[in-house]
């Protein structure tokens, strides 16, 4: 008998996890609070955009949507780092053929729900979820057009509802759920540069651009149409803060000052600050990500994080990949698949979240230091000599499927080694030196 699966939230973690449901001939339904945006005009302001990484691809591959989505995605080898006097300096992410990618959420959302519908899955816009019952499985949903609530049951209950989760919620009320939230003290504004009257972009293209400043940094990735998607994260109090910049003066004053290469690039700047939301990060963390054999969390719903390494979205699809092989691997057995997916997908949760907070300092306080530009140069020369003994943390978690938890453990290794190689007499003469090949070799 075919599996009735349903799936709470039509994001992209709940979209690519129909893929694979559908792929098994399960039938499956998603519900979806908010309204189809396919059919209404989307407000911008709310979406940073996606950084689509191997662990992201790796997943598309399995369901064959990967050849759809590279339609959308822009390769970004390098970030390109512009400091306050406007001088740009190159990083290779890894070897000059490895890449992220932009893509943009919006566009790689609609594409995932067209593809799941065009497989089979039916969904459901405009229902939120209001209640769940674990042992039945039963959700109750609320049609937010009629008022109307239905019933529904079910094999298997996946939450895919994101960082505030109604199915997550709801089962964190039983007994044995733990639960634990943490909010940064910066938050986050959208802006975007238009692209030139030609439709060509106004600065590099395949590249991933960060204006660092300490405190706080802007970045931006790039469109199809020209444009780049920009975020700038900072605090929400204190000097040069969110709080401060409260008028138009203000806000003209702080990017003339602090990022004066950004601001000619926007001539609608003011508007655009004023009228874009700023929004809140924070990590969510909870256990187990499961309940009986009847309902599992994914995505968001189970690890959101901050987003400084790209990985919210490719940890999301890698989590429908896993929770597919696993299904496999115990020949359709929801019984026992879903405790070790909790088991094994949870440590790789927390993981990434200390990489993303990691993250965010190296981005804001380190691409712009010069010794830490030659640490990731002398890291890079001897990964290319050494692959079998060294491969960087950033490559680990972007260019690889190593499990997060193993990249964060051997980066932190790594992180240590090049201390005691950066804290060397006269490294930057000698960094490209066998001497220094040799002393990490005798350190790995």
């Amino acid at each position: 008998m075919k599996k009735n699966v349903i799936i709470v939230g039509a994001g992209l973690a709940g979209s690519l996890c129909a893929l694979y449901m559908l792929k098994r001939e399960y039938n499956v339904s998603i519900y979806e609070r908010r309204p189809d945006m396919r059919k209404i005009k989307l407000v911008a302001g709310r979406s940073i955009n996606l950084a689509l990484s191997t662990r992201g691809w790796t997943a598309l591959e399995k369901v064959e949507a990967d050849k759809h989505v590279k339609r959308i995605a822009i390769p970004m080898p390098k970030r390109i780092m512009h400091d306050v006097e406007g001088n740009l300096t190159d990083q290779y992410y890894g070897n000059q053929d490895q890449a992220i990618y932009s893509v943009p959420r919006a566009e790689l959302n609609v594409l995932l729900m067209n593809l799941a519908e065009q497989k089979g899955a039916n969904i459901f816009f405009n229902h939120k979820c209001i209640d769940v019952n674990i042992d039945r499985p039963e959700l109750v949903f609320l049609n937010t057009i009629t008022n109307e609530k239905i019933t529904l049951n079910c094999d298997l209950i996946v939450g895919a509802d994101g960082a505030f989760s109604a199915v997550r919620d709801k089962i964190a009320k039983l007994d044995h759920f733990q639960t634990s939230q943490y909010n940064i003290d910066h938050g986050y504004k959208e802006l975007l540069i238009p692209a030139n009257n030609n439709g060509t972009h106004k600065i590099e293209k395949n590249a991933l651009h960060i204006w660092p400043r300490g405190n706080f940094m802007l970045i931006a990735l790039p469109n199809l149409d020209g444009s780049y998607t920009c975020t700038l994260f900072s605090p929400f109090e204190g000097e040069d803060s969110f709080k401060s910049l409260d008028n138009p003066q203000k806000v003209e004053e702080f990017f003339n000052r602090v990022f004066p290469d950004f601001t000619p690039l926007i001539p609608d700047l003011i508007d655009q600050f004023f009228k874009n939301p700023t929004s809140p990060m924070g990590i969510f963390k909870c256990f187990p990500w499961h309940l009986n054999a009847h309902c599992v969390l994914i995505g968001d719903a189970a690890h959101a994080t901050v987003p400084f390494y790209g990985q919210g979205m490719n940890a999301s699809f890698e989590d429908c990949r896993i929770l597919d092989e696993l299904i496999d691997e115990f020949d359709n057995n929801i019984n026992e698949v879903l405790p070790i997916y909790s088991q094994r997908r949870k440590p790789n949760g927390d993981g990434l979240q200390d990489l993303s907070l990691h993250n965010f300092i190296v981005m804001r306080d380190k691409t712009a230091d010069p010794k830490f530009l030659l640490q990731k140069k002398i890291e890079q020369k001897f990964s290319k000599l050494y692959p079998d003994k060294w491969v960087p943390l950033y490559s680990m978690v972007s260019f690889t499927n190593i499990s997060y938890s193993d990249a964060w453990e051997i980066g932190m290794k790594q992180e240590r080694l090049m201390k005691k190689i950066m804290s060397i007499a006269n490294i930057q003469e000698i960094w490209d030196s066998d001497e220094i090949i040799s002393k990490m070799l005798k350190m790995t």
